[in-house]
């Protein structure tokens, strides 16, 4: 059965079930079961109060316990008894605010208990603390338990009533009782029906914020589907085409054609598989195969055969060490670095190092001066995206990123990448 918002799942088990079964369980649930959750404290709204409230409560408690011891000497008890019959009284509101149902039964017993020696003139068998302490006490629990259990509660607690207090006083106790469970009653369902419309509220408000994460997603990918996707196809096709569109192409600018053509089909690839994932509902994590450490070698094949003079030395990952999102970055930085290089250093020598280490893998993309000296960005606000989201990918690993120009003219990103080296995992 589904639990509806803010309704504790113990009256949910007690629906479509026997009368008498649900008002055994309610007996037992009364007598001997889990108390009933404390509710938010009065002064919570006020904290800097709250930080006297114990020490207020117990002071309270302390008056209370000799008052009450003061009453029952004044009655001729003797005074064990008498300090008895004090810590009695005191014991159920001490209870109160994290045991509410435990309260209200040390409540019944000492109504039961502490009846000797009244005063002919008083009401009731019980001393004024104890019945004020027990009126406190009944009206709180009253709030907090669902219905079954509050029928019990009230017909126990008139069991004292009915054999202890006089007569003609009964009815207006009994009055008084029965008032209170109503009114606690009414407190619940309140709180209740609040709780309710809070959970749905949330639960709105949520879905709204889902939805338009969807269509904001929705929309960056029909925009890159309509912009980068579509120039990618084109430059794919001509790539693909050129050769045999241009008369006695040199072998290597052929290859340079078809370099260029795998790689624009591969950043197709990446391209639909990202749309994909910003035009699916689910936000659970994605499966699809990441490129890590052992993909390198790849991606510098491409590089080189873009024209690249690229070097990499790549120490081995012994035993598996570098946990995938460590590879993962690597692989990034790597290949945002060798893209930042061809960019800014055309023909300029590249050498890529990536080693593992005890706990950290160091990643180091650095180039040589190019020939024909360009402008290359020595600020992050210059160089666009690229570095920033080397950064962002090296700091949410909990590493370092560095990036900046070289004493020779040469530029350098070095990124080290923290991981556990036991568990394979940070």
């Amino acid at each position: 059965m589904a639990r509806r918002a803010g309704v504790p799942a113990r009256s949910l088990a007690m629906v479509n079930r026997h009368p008498i079964a649900v008002a055994l369980q309610a007996l037992r649930q009364t007598l001997l079961g889990r108390d009933a959750p404390p509710g938010r404290p009065l002064l919570a709204r006020w904290p800097r109060l709250a930080r006297y409230a114990a020490p207020v409560g117990l002071l309270a408690a302390l008056g209370l316990f000799w008052i009450t011891l003061a009453v029952e000497s004044d009655w001729g008890l003797p005074t064990p008894i008498a300090v008895l019959f004090a810590a009695m009284t005191v014991a159920p509101l001490l209870a109160l605010p994290r045991r509410p149902l435990l309260a209200w039964r040390l409540t019944v017993l000492a109504l039961l208990v502490c009846t000797f020696n009244a005063p002919a003139d008083t009401p009731g068998p019980w001393t004024p603390p104890l019945a004020l302490g027990s009126i406190v006490v009944v009206a709180v629990v009253v709030a907090r338990v669902d219905r079954p259990v509050l029928a019990w509660l009230v017909a126990i607690t008139a069991v004292p009533v009915l054999t202890l207090v006089r007569a003609e006083n009964r009815a207006a106790v009994l009055a008084l009782l029965g008032a209170l469970a109503i009114v606690g009653d009414l407190i619940r369902r309140n709180r209740l029906s609040r709780h309710a419309l809070a959970a749905q509220t949330e639960l709105s408000e949520r879905e709204q914020e889902r939805r338009a994460v969807l269509e904001e997603r929705t929309r960056i990918a029909r925009e890159m589907h309509d912009v980068v996707a579509h120039h990618m196809s084109l430059i794919a096709v001509q790539a693909e085409t050129a050769p045999y569109r241009l008369t006695d192409v040199p072998a290597p600018a052929a290859a340079e054609f078809v370099a260029i053509a795998a790689s624009a089909r591969d950043a197709l690839t990446d391209m639909r598989r990202l749309l994909g994932v910003l035009r699916s509902e689910s936000t659970g994590p994605q499966t699809a195969p990441q490129p890590d450490l052992t993909d390198l070698n790849a991606m510098v094949d491409v590089a080189r055969r873009a024209g690249v003079p690229v070097t990499l030395d790549a120490g081995p990952d012994d035993g598996g060490r570098v946990p995938a999102p460590v590879g993962l970055a690597a692989y990034r930085i790597v290949q945002e670095g060798l893209a930042n290089a061809a960019r800014h250093a055309a023909g300029a020598a590249v050498r890529v190092t990536v080693r593992a280490g005890r706990s950290s893998l160091g990643v180091r993309v650095q180039n040589a001066p190019p020939d024909d000296v360009r402008a290359r960005p020595d600020t992050e606000a210059d160089a666009g995206h690229g570095l920033t989201g080397m950064r962002e990918r090296a700091t949410s690993l909990g590493g370092t990123f560095t990036a900046g120009p070289l004493p020779d003219g040469g530029y350098a990103v070095t990124a080290e990448l923290p991981y556990d080296s036991e568990s394979g995992d940070r």
